[in-house]
């Protein structure tokens, strides 16, 4: 480990040649899939290349210090395959949907459109604000959940999980106007 910390050339390949077939398992056992394992696998050793001087002998064995490194890699994996799933099944719910669009042209387009602007405004304030900042950030500001996570220094999990659920709530409250608008 430490002539990984180190980068020394050829390090890396011994690392991998000792651990490579545990952790594919380990990751296998989380996604079931060959390929897909196997592309995490190399980024795993990726982050293990550019992560060494975070491992800590205090802590515990290098095996260990891996094996939770690829656990976590897989289920990030599989949270994002989810996510993926989620979205693109909403999407296509709403695609089967009937959306009436009156023809809303001239100055009754531009009422309309100050009026869902407004409602949007005052959904979006009603959010709990940690809610309400994450996605501000996301949506408003262009910003990947990755890049909110670095800029506010929470976990990851916790701005997708605030996110979600400021997303769900928004859904919500316009889902109950909705007869209103149309």
């Amino acid at each position: 480990m430490e002539d990984l910390a180190a980068q020394r050339p050829g390090s890396l390949e011994v690392l991998y040649e000792r651990y490579a077939a545990v952790l594919k398992g380990v990751v296998m056992r989380v996604v079931h899939d060959d390929a897909e394992a196997e592309d995490l696998l190399q980024e795993i050793f990726v982050q293990v290349w550019g992560r060494a001087e975070n491992y800590s002998p205090e802590k515990g064995k290098p095996l260990g210090w891996l094996v939770t490194l690829a656990r976590r890699r897989a289920i990030d994996r599989l949270r994002q395959r989810r996510a993926y799933r989620r979205a693109t099944d909403r999407f296509e719910i709403e695609c089967k949907l009937p959306c009436p669009a009156p023809s809303r042209g001239g100055f009754e387009g531009h009422v309309f459109q100050d009026d869902l602007r407004e409602l949007l405004t005052k959904l979006i304030d009603a959010l709990p604000v940690f809610q309400r900042q994450a996605i501000m950030l996301a949506f408003f500001e262009g910003m990947s959940q990755r890049e909110i996570a670095a800029a506010t220094r929470i976990p990851l999990g916790t701005i997708k999980t605030r996110i979600e659920l400021g997303m769900r709530k928004l859904a919500g409250a316009v889902l109950a106007v909705r007869g209103k608008i149309e």
